[in-house]
């Protein structure tokens, strides 16, 4: 059974820890299995699906990699170019969806969007591996690309410009904070009898959840 914890970031942060193998012995020979399984190493535990809706009602889902999980907002960063960027604009709300395969779980997180400030967002371009930092600079994502060495030697152009300098945080990219009003925990179980615990902020105080369960 899933353990109700009064918080659930709580919760997120022990299950994010056991998909990444961290913990104890049968923790490890679980991801041991998964990999086996898996064929290679397991998928980056903190990926989750993003969904996003276009100002004509269209939706639309891509992966991203959540790098901050706290009840304050979940962060992500992206080009503010892209088809997310300008959907999430328009239409400031959004829906995240963690998975991990073993064990079996799934968290569902939804709730309006909002852009980071400056600061925050060169403070993690800064912190990126040199390739990322160009290869974000370079893209001009979502848009039409004739071909792929047009794409390589954008990335050489600016690698050389920028030799022997920091490459600076371009202004058309930086994060977003998804402010959770919900939270679902989903375990798999045997016979699909699945297991669904849901969080939702208390009306009037934000800092409260109150819990319950859902139907498989």
């Amino acid at each position: 059974m899933i353990r109700r914890a009064d918080d659930p970031f709580q919760l997120f942060d022990e299950w994010q820890r056991e998909a990444r193998g961290d913990g104890s012995l049968w923790r490890t020979a679980l991801r041991h299995g998964a990999r086996l399984l898996l064929g290679g190493d397991l998928p980056e535990a903190d990926a989750a699906a993003l969904a996003t809706i276009s100002p004509d009602g269209q939706p639309a889902v891509r992966m991203v990699l959540v790098k901050t999980v706290k009840a304050s907002g979940l962060l992500f960063y992206t080009s503010y170019l892209s088809r997310k960027a300008r959907e999430l604009d328009a239409t400031p709300r959004a829906a995240l969806a963690f998975h991990w395969p073993a064990p079996p779980r799934q968290v569902r997180v939804e709730g309006p969007v909002t852009r980071v400030d400056r600061a925050l967002s060169e403070a993690y371009f800064a912190a990126r591996s040199r390739g990322s930092q160009l290869s974000a600079t370079a893209s001009r994502q979502s848009a039409v690309l004739e071909d792929r060495a047009t794409l390589v030697a954008r990335v050489a152009e600016l690698s050389q410009r920028y030799r022997g300098q920091s490459v600076p945080c371009p202004e058309t990219w930086g994060g977003y904070r998804l402010l959770p009003e919900v939270i679902e925990f989903w375990e798999g179980r045997t016979d699909r009898l699945h297991e669904r615990l849901c969080y939702e902020r208390s009306p009037g105080e934000p800092e409260r959840w109150r819990s319950f369960g859902r139907e498989p």
